[in-house]
């Protein structure tokens, strides 16, 4: 199984986490460039370690940087299958980390940007036991009916993402909130106005309160 490049961060205050904040990054991006995003968020969540990947396979679209699955064709059905060939190196990376840490699922929160978002919502959901929770910005529901089995975890979800978005349109955040709800999904979000396909500060401070409430040990 293909083995991920990683870059970690924290805890801050503790010498061994309590929790593991797993951040997927988009396309053409790479791990080091979302792992900034940890710096903010470990100032309330000073016990969690934060690790976040390389995705496995260079980007078809760019120069550089990483992809999950390419895009070159933007249908659900292709994305969806590429989701579904990538699931398994996410899971074996996941697992891993777990026994690494001696840390537990339900003690591990996925947060994912684009097409970040979009594995930790299509991943998270079909593991073989429940993580806290799925923290998606400016992402999409990939395998939505899928959802609707009962061998797939219903688990808490925050989805934020901007009105401004031309990447992703905030049509993805409409259908995946509703999709959730029809799958009796915990789900919560917010739609940032003026905000395009990114993360400002009012996303930081909502995604941050999400998982602190899912995180057990966070407050």
């Amino acid at each position: 199984m293909q083995e991920l490049h990683t870059y970690r961060f924290g805890p801050l205050a503790a010498t061994k986490p309590r929790q593991i904040v797993v951040l997927l990054h988009g396309l053409g991006s790479d791990g080091q460039d979302l792992i900034g995003l940890a710096r903010m968020l470990a100032e309330g969540l000073p016990n969690a370690l934060f690790v976040s990947p390389d995705a496995p396979y260079p980007c078809d679209m760019a120069p550089m940087g990483h992809q999950w699955f390419s895009l070159q064709e933007w249908t659900e059905e292709t994305m969806q299958k590429g989701a579904e060939s990538v699931r398994p190196v996410v899971d074996n990376f996941l697992d891993k980390l777990l026994k690494s840490t001696g840390l537990t699922d339900k003690d591990m929160a996925l947060v994912g940007f684009s097409q970040g978002a979009m594995m930790s919502l299509y991943v998270a959901p079909r593991r073989k036991n429940a993580c806290a929770g799925v923290l998606g910005y400016s992402g999409a529901l990939l395998g939505g009916k899928g959802l609707m089995e009962s061998d797939t975890h219903k688990l808490p979800t925050c989805l934020v993402h901007g009105d401004y978005d031309t990447v992703v349109p905030v049509t993805a955040w409409h259908q995946a909130m509703d999709q959730l709800r029809k799958a009796d999904f915990p789900v919560e979000g917010q739609v940032l106005p003026g905000l395009a396909h990114g993360i400002d500060e009012r996303a930081i401070t909502a995604g941050l309160g999400f998982l602190r409430r899912i995180l057990p040990n966070a407050v």
